[in-house]
């Protein structure tokens, strides 16, 4: 399994608006590609010098041929969406994860 990484720098002057967009809007329409099984979204615990709020976004995507199928069908589309909205008010890096192994706690 492959988790798709999106990283996100807001400005706090365009941060409701952009969660508000983020939860309602922008998630469910990833979602909706049906690339993806499910995602998290996070807020990053750290003070970034550059100000603002941070937030990862993981999607997990069922395989790598469905991750690279929004490459191609739907990530341009879904991006300028948000540059529309946020383009100065926002910085963002994607990351690929593999998924490993994953570990769960037993309780006796």
């Amino acid at each position: 399994m492959i988790i798709y990484n999106v990283t996100i720098n807001i400005d706090d002057t365009a941060h409701d608006q952009w969660l508000d967009w983020m939860k309602n809007e922008h998630i469910p329409q990833v979602l909706g590609t049906g690339k993806f099984e499910k995602a998290t979204l996070s807020q990053v615990l750290v003070e970034e010098d550059m100000g603002g709020q941070t937030y990862s976004i993981q999607y997990r995507s069922y395989s790598r041929e469905a991750l690279d199928a929004y490459y191609r069908e739907d990530a341009d589309r879904l991006r300028q969406e948000g540059l529309k909205k946020f383009a100065d008010k926002m910085l963002a890096f994607r990351t690929e994860l593999q998924i490993i192994d994953e570990y769960n706690v037993k309780f006796k």
